[in-house]
Formats: structure tokens, sequence, C-alpha cells
């Protein structure tokens, strides 16, 4: 029986193994997902899940659950050769192992791509996983809780300021959703005014979300300004060292919430995988994603999705090649499926091809943009579009009932506001009260052992909780209901992040 192993289980891999599953014949293929996470995040959640309107789990489709006719392996693809069709699978706890396969499907997506800009490795966050969102969810309301208890100054004023790098959709989305949260928040917070709060865009081009028209981007700077944020064009960003965000134009303010979503690029582990790749470091493909070299196609290795340059046939993509984002992740991976099959059985492949039929963003609860062509939608109406799009687009029907369920308990019940950032620490309170076995009293036959130095009382424990930021999505909910739109100024955080698929903290 013919074996596809799939590496990686994001938008494309899932979407291609789920379909599989559904037009391969029994008996007719073993499909194998690779995967370190157990679950696939829906991206165009995050801003939602990071601004407390969607709960952190409603985000994610369980692999397991999902796919009921595929091997499913917690691991990472470290290593391919192709010229004898094997992968090498190295899991978090034991040892690698090389896996054998007829057809491989390179699907393992992007990470956030950054700068060497001072400070922003050990003071940002990005907005790629669901463990970032959660994180900037709750650094925001633990520094609420820490602000409220502050007099005006130096240090309440750095908890209650939000900096997001990047005027892209993710960047847009994610910054009024957090200024749609913030202004909700305080009316919890009476030590906290709105003006006490404050919030800052930092795009190095001279507009932003290039997705839309002019006119309607500087609407969304119009509204956001409305809301007490403010949207720095023409602005790099030089220094974030120790959350001091120095800015070119020579204004310098600190921040505990340093959001980056200044791009991403594709997962730098394929070029393990001895297969041709191009100069920004994606996997070559033709437009039917098939991957192609310099003697023509690689037969038996296909691939999709951002870690892929698929070619834009409708002329339509930034240098001719199809954007990095979920609307043609999801679409190559259900054609994908169908071209594997079709392979397998002799027939012809087809050719990817999706013409975008417009854009769409919320900016916060009740205020969205849409736009088509010439035609563009505003505030509450595209608000609506927004979430009827990704309320539909989210794979199963299980995943959409959660999400829908969890926006109409939002309207009725208001955003949940609990900060869970102590799960970061599970062990700290069992530690602290923890009884330790008494040290033997010290006997002249035993000189060493009065000498030798005792282990600290809070020292971690043999098989002990690491210390290290939660890597699962979060236990408890997220809710969302905002009564009315924001006004001036924001807040602050400052998560920590590790550039892994499975650290907690750091966006698109």
């Amino acid at each position: 029986m013919p074996k596809i192993l799939i590496v990686g289980g994001g938008y494309a891999g899932f979407y291609t193994a789920w379909k599989l599953e559904k037009w391969l014949r029994s008996g007719e293929a073993e499909v194998t997902v690779v995967d370190p996470l157990p679950y696939m995040t829906y991206q165009p959640f995050l801003p939602e899940v990071a601004a407390g309107a969607i709960e952190p789990r409603h985000a994610v489709v369980g692999l397991r659950r999902h796919l009921k006719k595929t091997r499913v392996v917690a691991a990472k693809v470290t290593a391919v050769d192709h010229s004898t069709k094997t992968a090498t699978i190295t899991p978090e706890l034991g040892e690698p192992w090389e896996e054998s396969y007829d057809q491989i499907v390179v699907t393992a997506g992007a990470v956030s791509r950054t700068f060497p800009i001072p400070g922003v490795a050990d003071n940002a966050i990005g907005l790629k996983t669901i463990e970032e969102a959660t994180a900037i969810r709750d650094r925001i309301l633990t520094n609420f809780d820490k602000a409220a208890t502050l007099p005006p100054g130096p240090e309440r004023t750095r908890l209650l300021t939000v900096v997001v790098v990047g005027g892209g959709f993710a960047g847009i989305e994610v910054f009024a959703e957090l200024r749609s949260f913030v202004s909700a928040l305080i009316k919890s917070y009476p030590e906290i005014s709105f003006e006490d709060t404050h919030f800052h865009l930092i795009e190095a081009m001279g507009r932003i979300m290039p997705e839309v028209s002019l006119p309607t981007s500087l609407w969304v700077i119009k509204n956001l300004a409305e809301r007490g944020a403010q949207v720095h064009l023409d602005t790099q960003l030089k220094s974030a060292v120790d959350g001091v965000v120095e800015l070119s134009t020579g204004e310098s303010f600190e921040s505990d919430v340093i959001v980056w979503t200044a791009g991403v690029m594709a997962t730098p582990d394929i070029k393990n995988y001895n297969l041709p790749i191009e100069e920004r470091g994606r996997l070559r493909v033709r437009a039917d994603m098939r991957v192609e070299g310099d003697d023509g196609i690689v037969e038996g290795a296909w691939g999709a999705g951002d870690v892929a340059a698929v070619p834009d046939l409708t002329g339509g993509g930034v240098g001719g090649f199809c954007v990095p984002n979920a609307q043609h992740a999801v679409r190559q991976g259900k054609l994908l499926a169908k071209n594997i099959v079709a392979d397998l059985r002799g027939e012809g492949v087809k050719d990817y091809f999706h013409k975008n039929m417009g854009a769409v963003a919320g900016l916060g609860l009740g205020i969205g943009v849409f736009q088509s062509g010439k035609l563009a939608i505003k505030g509450l109406p595209a608000w609506f579009a927004h979430r009827g799009y990704h309320g539909l687009a989210m794979p199963s029907w299980e995943r959409k009932i959660r999400v829908i369920v969890g926006w109409v308990n939002n309207f009725f019940l208001g955003r949940d506001n609990v900060s869970l950032e102590a799960r970061v620490h599970p062990r700290r309170a069992f530690e602290e009260f923890a009884a330790r076995p008494k040290s033997a009293p010290a006997t002249a036959s035993t000189p060493a052992a009065a000498a030798a130095p005792s282990k600290p009382a809070n020292a971690e424990l043999p098989g002990s909780y690491s210390s290290e930021p939660a890597t699962t999505a979060e236990v408890n909910g997220v809710a969302a209901t905002d009564s009315a739109p924001d006004a001036p100024k924001a807040k602050a955080t400052k998560p920590r992040t590790k550039a892994t698929a499975k650290a907690a903290p750091a966006g698109e």
C-alpha cells in the first residue's frame, strides 16, 4: 500500500489529510501526518483570542479528533532524503527514527520573520500561534491588575502601553481588537481611565493594509485615531531593549506588550529536506503543487501553503506567487488531496487557480472593513461579514458550533476578563507550601554530610513541571462583548516568547 507522509498539520496539511480520508478508497493508501503540535490553529481567529473574544481551545482543531483514518505523529521531521524516500522523525522524547514513504507532502507552514533589531528577540511576541495570542491576552489582564495598584508614573504607563509592529492585516486586526478589549476592560477598573491607556502601531511603509484600497485604509486610520490609538507611518522600530521602544522618528516610550506582526517566512526546517528551494527559502512547486527542480518535476513530492512558492495564475500575487494566507492554504490543501488521488490512479492533475473575491477584517466589536474591487463596506455590516465568513470557514461543524455559541454567550454574558498567566508556573503554590523531609543531623562519622550544601527548598524536583511558559492552548474561556466603541489610548504588556511552534508567547 502506498505511504503518504504529510509534513506539518497546519491549514494545508490538515485539509490535505482531511480530504484524502474522504476521497481515498479503502486500502488505497496509508496517510501519516507529522507535526509537533496535535492541533491545527485557525490563525484568522488569533486577534480575537488575544482580545478575549474567542476561547483559545475553540480556535484550534484537534488532529486526532478530526482525522479518523490518518496516523498522527506528534514529532518533527528534521531531515528528508528524497533519493531514498526516507524522513527522519524526531520526537520530543525518545530516539529519532527513519520513516519511509512513497509520496511526501511538505506543508510545514511559516514562522514570524524578524530583523536584527536590538531587544526584539527578548521583548517582543509574535502572533502565529494560539499560545502567543493567549499570552498577549493574559499579559494585558495581568498588567491591568498591577497598574490598578500603582500611582500615576512611568511604571504604570509602561504597563498600560501596547505596541504593535506591522500594519498588514494581522497587525491592524490585533491592534484594533486589543484597543476594543482594553476600552471594555476599563469599566471593571475604576482606578484606570481611558486616557491612561496608550496604543501605538508602527509601520515602515507609507500606508497600512495593502490588500484594501487607499481610501479604505485611511478610514481605518481615522477610526483608530477616534478610538485613541496612534498609527506611526513611514516609521521604523530602531530598538526595543528592556521594553524601551525607540522609533526612527526620534520618539521613545516604554511598553510591556510589544507584538510583532511584520512578516512571515517559510519554516527554516525545509533546508534539511533535500528538496529544491527558491531564493526566498520557500519550496519550489508548480501550479499543480508538484515540487519542481532544475531538471523538472520531482516525482513523489508535493508542497502547499505558506512554506511553498505556489504560482498565482490570476496574476494578482506578489512576485507572481500566492501570498501566504489562510485563504490560499485551505484551498491548496483541498486541491492537493485531489491531485494526489488523481496521481495515484494515473489520472491528470489540475493547476491551482483562485481569484481573491475580496478582503475582510474585524477591527473590534461591531467594527470591520470589507473590500472587493472598488466596493468597500465599513463598520457594523463589514463586522458581520467578517464573523460570518470566518465562522463558516472554521473546519468541521463541531468547531463552528463552539465558536458561534461562544460569540452568542459573549453577547449576553460579556467578555471573560480573567487572566491565567499564573498557569506558566503551575507548581509554584504547591512548592511553596509542600512539606519536605528534614535534613538528617550531622554526626562525627559523616563529616561530609555536614559540609555538603543542602538543596534549596524551591529547587525543581526530578520530573516536575518546567518553569518555561505553557505550550498548550489555554484552559479557561475567553469571550467577547464590547457594549460601545472605544476611545483614546491603550495598554502595555511585555510577553516573552520562544520562536518555536510550541513556545507560548510570540504573529502575522
